[in-house]
């Protein structure tokens, strides 16, 4: 075997259930699912788009876990001809490596976001989110309570933060 995929194919197959299949994009051609909801707007709170799935676990693993069983088929399938598996499996190749290139970035920025957004909402720096991610074991909700207990939400709503441009005149 060529990869020895954690997930085995029917726990995928329910993974993709709960995501959208996507028709073929020339310039993503990578990618066969997409989440169903949309993200919500940064300027939504942060317990809204937490709840709606804004910084659930990235997609892409799956889809490349998926592409590791299409190889491990192949290359049973070619046992005989390494030469017939390299030709064969060099678009699942190049599939992979993008899908998990698209997790680790998407993986990334939803941290990083997770670490700009925390300190907006509760009295906290960032290092202080980092260490408290560190230590909590649990879901990104019950993280979210746990600051909401510890520290106090300190959230200035949009219409609050500085504008660009002159201010309001008052009477």
């Amino acid at each position: 075997m060529v990869f020895n995929p954690t997930l085995s194919r029917e726990r995928l197959q329910k993974e993709f259930s709960k995501l959208q299949k996507l028709n073929y994009n020339q310039f993503r051609w990578w990618r066969m699912y997409d989440s169903k909801n949309k993200p919500l707007d940064k300027r939504k709170p942060l317990r809204d788009r937490i709840l709606n799935g804004d910084y659930d676990f990235s997609h892409y693993w799956y889809q490349a876990a998926w592409v590791e069983h299409d190889l491990n088929d192949l290359q049973k399938e070619c046992a005989d001809d390494a030469a017939k598996f390299v030709e064969k499996g060099a678009v699942l190749r190049a599939r992979r490596k993008r899908l998990l290139e698209d997790f680790e970035k998407d993986e990334q920025d939803k941290l990083n976001e997770l670490y700009n957004e925390f300190p907006k909402y509760f009295r906290v720096s960032k290092d202080q989110v980092k260490e408290e991610m560190v230590k909590f074991s649990g879901s990104l909700i019950d993280f979210y309570y746990h600051m909401d207990e510890k520290y106090k939400i300190v959230h200035i709503s949009y219409e609050q933060i500085k504008k660009r441009g002159r201010p309001r005149k008052t009477a």
